[in-house]
């Protein structure tokens, strides 16, 4: 079994006492959504001595965190896992991780030579949602069509984002897509057993 740290978006405090948070939770592996500082990542991959992949979020615009592995536009394998990410969020603007439809459905046409040749994947790591699943009504915030269809087609057994969370109203952990996919909003942390 792997126990997977998901975050996203906030800091969390519990997670700043790395040293009791490890005694109470042993993790295997650190998974971020985007949205967090390079300081916070660089800080928890030195503290939980534990790898750190991530994807962008549609904040994150200053330097890479040391001693953690970008996730975007790549599928890396680590604890019999494979793990597929794609970054970014919805946005008409040219501003650096917002992307249209048409520019991530690119991306995942990039990526797919990458997941024949690993036979699939099992998590998908993204800072948006899929549209109609954890996305809110703004278009800032809404979920990308194009994640619907990759779901439909590869069947991971996880997605995990972030990007639509508490402070923006409702907020549900956890959800189903019709693909069988386990959808899971990273906001803050979870911990994740596969």
């Amino acid at each position: 079994m792997t126990r997977i740290l998901v975050i996203s978006d906030i800091e969390s405090p519990a997670l700043w006492n790395a040293t009791s948070f490890r005694q109470m939770h042993p993790i295997d592996l650190i998974l971020s959504c985007g949205d967090l500082h390079a300081s916070y990542l660089e800080y928890l991959v030195t503290m939980f001595s534990r790898p750190l992949y991530y994807v962008h979020g549609n904040h994150d615009l200053g330097k890479e965190p040391e001693g953690c592995i970008c996730l975007d536009d790549d599928i890396i394998q680590t604890h019999g896992l494979r793990i597929a990410g794609l970054g970014g969020a919805f946005g008409l603007y040219e501003q650096a991780w917002l992307f249209d439809e048409k520019e991530m459905e690119k991306r995942i046409k990039k990526l797919r030579r990458k997941i024949r040749k690993q036979k699939g994947i099992d998590i998908f790591v993204s800072h948006a949602p899929c549209m109609g699943y954890g996305d809110l009504e703004d278009m800032m915030h809404q979920g990308f069509a194009c994640f619907n269809d990759f779901l439909d087609q590869y069947h991971p057994a996880y997605m995990f984002y972030g990007h639509c969370h508490l402070e923006y109203g409702s907020f549900e952990r956890v959800r189903h897509h019709p693909s069988g996919t386990t959808l899971i909003n990273g906001y803050g942390y979870t911990i994740v057993e596969i």
